[in-house]
């Protein structure tokens, strides 16, 4: 499983979007979605 298989299941885990986990990462929504 890849680093961003595991970040999707986290997040969904959490409920989560893709912005929320970036706010907490102090990254880019972008940088998220890589």
């Amino acid at each position: 499983m890849s680093l961003g298989q595991s970040l999707k299941e986290a997040r969904a885990a959490l409920d989560l979007t893709q912005e929320d986990s970036a706010k907490r990462l102090y990254v880019t929504r972008q940088t998220v979605s890589r």
